[in-house]
């Protein structure tokens, strides 16, 4: 791994989606993977290599769409520490954005007891 100009690396976390195309109803996975490296370009890099690897010992496509969050603290991650985050515009009502992007029905996810 290089570092940047200055000798460091930061972390990243990359979000890549795959379809899994030999279960029933060929559902989707965005998968979040950690990454030390000294910019984003090289996070992506490391990560989409990952991701077809992934994708093929699994039997998985891999749908080449890699996203890029670079952590905003220094040091290594820690408990609480923010490692995602996007920003999605939206004319929908707060239910109505999480029916069509978090809770369509068709999930595959488990619940808590609390």
């Amino acid at each position: 791994m290089a570092a940047n100009a200055d000798g460091e690396t930061s972390w990243y976390a990359v979000r890549c989606v795959f379809q899994w195309e030999a279960w029933e109803g060929t559902p989707y996975e965005e998968r979040l993977t950690l990454w030390q490296a000294a910019s984003l370009a090289e996070a992506i890099g490391r990560a989409e290599g990952e991701a077809r690897s992934y994708a093929e010992e699994n039997g998985l496509r891999y749908l080449e769409l890699a996203q890029c969050y670079q952590r905003a603290t220094t040091g290594p991650p820690g408990d609480g520490d923010e490692v995602f985050s996007l920003l999605r515009d939206s004319h929908l009502g707060a239910e109505s954005y999480l029916d069509r992007h978090f809770d369509t029905g068709h999930e595959h996810q488990g619940t808590t007891s609390e």
